[in-house]
């Protein structure tokens, strides 16, 4: 590891640890296990004096000049004083290709190829803080090798409902994993010397009416579960930038909302770096550069009628605007771009892009990703012993999704699709037999109404053409298995539009179905960034595989997954309902209002509520199968009573029962009996991956501070930690708790 960061390396136990940039074997095991908590370079005020310098040198022109878009993703350099522009590309897939100027088409390059990465929910999936730090670091070099100064990434909004147009590129509905994956992908970043912006600050948890609806959340239900990501990347990984969101808060636009953008996370939080807003979300000059917001971008004007444009000038000359205003955002700017080196470029990183090395990082992130649904007379993984052909069917075995849809894309010279990942994994003496299936059509005519989730949702078509079937029912018919691929892709699940429902589109359902007839051995894959209704799916499939929008590897991840190269380890990062309505949002009918939403479930987000409403889902958050069997036991912890200031050691063993080597997410659950406030059954507040040989024990550790169990006390302002009873609750799954222990605290 780079050692601008500070580190702590607890040795525990012969457990395994996945290396990032050691060039060891993903599945290598370690004598040890290393915790390692990161703690990211904060921004310098070394240069300060010079950076005054620099302010009282310049022009108002020039300042706010620095403050806007000058291009589609770049502020205005001011060549006279040696100031060059602060550039920014998107990157919740991998960095953006290079745009116009001025609008959104692409400009046209033949040298902005960059590796297209596994979406930020298939990171999430593989619950490794090392991966999550991995991928940081390989997009950093490949941003700093484009000259990048900003990744407009990571998006960490907590998944509220399954139809989140951009659930693919969120991390997850709980507030504790989706902090413990923000920071190190943000250390990994940075450590390029190169800003991440850390999106969408708060609450943009709907695509529906995002540029206005009005979001209300009670203080509690903020701080518990809205807040924890985005406070961690301040105080832990010392982020550089965030990022404003579109909606409301409170009855104020977030990208000019004080009491966010100053009141918490300047002065509460201590955040020192920019805030950029997102493209087109300034509505006030004033309000926004007095409020907190320091750069605007992409507002729909040519970009000297930008808000930070000539308004500001004409505002800071008038008086209306005090200038030193204007010099504490410019001031906010440089000390980023002198923390970053884009000034004098001295030391800078030069990074890297597009190399078999990257490939590589997103393999790995891929392989950990996947999830095993269900495996009925382990049809899996296939013993290509004996097998002469495979069907493969389904659009989806060959469909690319680095581009496609409203929103960043990857241009990308690699990208593997399930089709050739197969056709790469197999031996040549197995025939392929592939037909499409369905076609991904959508209605140039047909509208959602309004109230229906979102006007701008897509309009599937959801018919089968009958040759096609027949083709589709031909091919496994003839094959010893067939495999559908089906699903999703990046055209139907997409920013700026929420889904209308959890119904798989095209009539795949009716497809699927009809090969199960025809061909009992066939395993379904579905590849997707959110959740479907995939019950009856479940139900008569003997395999089910979850898969995702997985980078350049992907099919070869996959491939090598369904092969048994890869023994899959992959939990889901949020729960699957059986109907949407049993998910909170949509159970408390309060999703998506109108011009305000009402956040009403309160805590109980996400399997929160499942638990606690005692709600069977299809399949819980946590949840993901192995090719072989793990047992857990011997839970214990290091003493029995605690105070507030100590951390829990939680110690068990989990032995591999089966017969090939696999990786167990030991999941920890906390639960607080007879407590004073509301509180959800249960809480995920520990978690690790561990590889365990065949037929081996390995003694786990996880540690928990008990300062973690606080809640949120919105009387006192402040977090408590209830003296009482707590159950430690240690599983594979919020559903699947093995073993459990309890502990007091004084």
């Amino acid at each position: 590891m780079k050692n601008k960061f500070l580190y702590t390396l607890v040795i525990v136990a012969s457990v395994f640890i996945t290396s990032c940039k050691d060039g060891k074997s993903s599945n290598e095991v370690s004598e040890v296990i290393s915790v390692v908590e990161y703690k990211g370079s904060p921004i310098t005020t070394e240069f300060d004096a010079k950076i005054d310098s620099l302010i009282a040198q310049m022009t108002i022109e020039e300042k706010a000049g620095m403050l806007h878009g000058n291009s589609m993703f770049a502020t205005k350099a001011i060549e006279r004083l040696g100031i060059p522009e602060l550039t920014m590309a998107d990157g919740p897939l991998g960095v953006r290709e290079e745009l116009s100027l001025d609008s959104w088409k692409p400009a046209g390059w033949d040298n902005d190829f960059a590796t297209y990465y596994p979406a930020s929910g298939a990171l999430a999936a593989t619950w490794n803080t090392e991966l999550s730090y991995l991928l940081g670091t390989s997009i950093g070099e490949e941003s700093i090798a484009r000259d990048k100064d900003v990744l407009l990434s990571p998006a960490i909004n907590i998944i509220r409902t399954p139809l989140g147009g951009r659930t693919y590129e969120y991390f997850t509905e709980d507030p504790f994993l989706n902090k413990k994956l923000t920071v190190p992908f943000i250390v990994g970043v940075q450590e390029n010397d190169v800003a991440v912006c850390v999106k969408h600050f708060v609450a943009n948890n709907q695509e529906t009416n995002r540029n206005f609806v009005d979001v209300q959340i009670d203080e509690r239900t903020l701080r518990e579960i809205y807040f924890p990501a985005f406070e961690a990347a301040v105080k832990e990984a010392n982020a550089y930038s965030f990022m404003g969101a579109y909606n409301k808060f409170r009855g104020e636009y977030l990208c000019e909302n004080g009491p966010m953008l100053n009141s918490v996370l300047r002065d509460e939080w201590g955040f020192n770096g920019v805030v950029i807003s997102d493209w087109a979300a300034v509505h006030d000059t004033k309000k926004s550069i007095e409020n907190g917001l320091d750069i605007e971008m992409g507002t729909h004007k040519p970009f000297d009628e930008y808000f930070y444009a000539n308004p500001l000038i004409e505002k800071v000359k008038s008086g209306d605007i005090d200038e030193a205003v204007l010099n504490e955002r410019v001031k906010n700017v440089l000390r980023l771009m002198f923390t970053l080196k884009s000034v004098d470029d001295k030391g800078r990183a030069k990074g890297s892009i597009n190399t078999e090395d990257h490939f590589k990082d997103a393999y790995d992130i891929a392989a950990e990703s996947v999830v095993l649904l269900k495996n009925q007379n382990n049809l899996l993984p296939i013993k290509t012993n004996g097998i002469k052909s495979i069907a493969v069917i389904g659009s989806n075995a060959k469909k690319k999704n680095a581009l496609g849809g409203f929103g960043a894309g990857v241009k990308t010279e690699r990208e593997v699709t399930p089709l050739q990942g197969l056709q790469n994994k197999l031996p040549t003496s197995i025939t392929i037999n592939y037909a499409e299936g369905y076609l991904e059509r959508y209605s140039k005519t047909a509208k959602n109404k309004l109230g229906v989730i979102t006007l701008k949702s897509p309009v599937t078509i959801d018919k089968l053409e009958p040759e096609m079937v027949a083709a589709a029912i031909e091919a496994a018919k003839n094959s010893d298995i067939a495999i559908v691929f089906a699903g999703s892709n990046r055209d139907f699940e997409t920013e700026s539009s929420d889904r209308v429902s959890l119904r798989l589109p095209f009539a795949q359902e009716e497809l699927i179905e009809k090969v199960l007839a025809v061909n009992p051995n066939t395993i379904v894959v579905m590849i997707g960034g959110a959740p479907f209704d995939i019950e009856n799916i479940s139900k008569k499939s003997k395999a089910l595989i979850w898969s995702w929008f997985n980078g350049s590897e992907g099919g070869n991840a996959l491939a090598d997954v369904i092969l048994g190269n890869v023994n899959p380890s992959g939990k889901l990062p949020w729960t699957m309902p059986v109907k949407i309505e049993d998910s909170p949002a949509h159970a408390t009918n309060s999703f998506p209002g109108d011009q305000t939403v009402i956040y009403e479930e309160g805590i109980l987000v996400g399997y929160r509520w499942f638990d606690t409403k005692k709600i069977e889902p299809l399949y819980p958050f946590g949840y993901g199968m192995s090719y072989t069997d793990f047992k857990f036991s011997d839970l214990k912890t290091n003493k029995e009573t605690y105070t507030t200031e100590d951390i829990i050691e939680v110690t068990f063993n989990i032995a591999n029962v089966g017969n090939i080597d696999g990786k167990e997410v030991a999941q920890l659950y906390v639960s607080k009996p007879n407590s004073s406030v509301e509180r959800a059954a249960q809480e995920l507040k520990g978690f690790k991956k561990v590889l365990i040989e065949n037929k081996t024990t390995e003694n786990v550790t996880i540690q928990l501070p008990v300062k973690e169990l606080a809640y949120y006390n919105v009387v006192d302002k402040a977090w408590v930690v209830e003296p009482g009873t707590y159950i430690l609750k240690i599983g594979n799954s919020s559903r699947d708790i093995k073993t459990e222990i309890s502990i007091n605290i004084k």
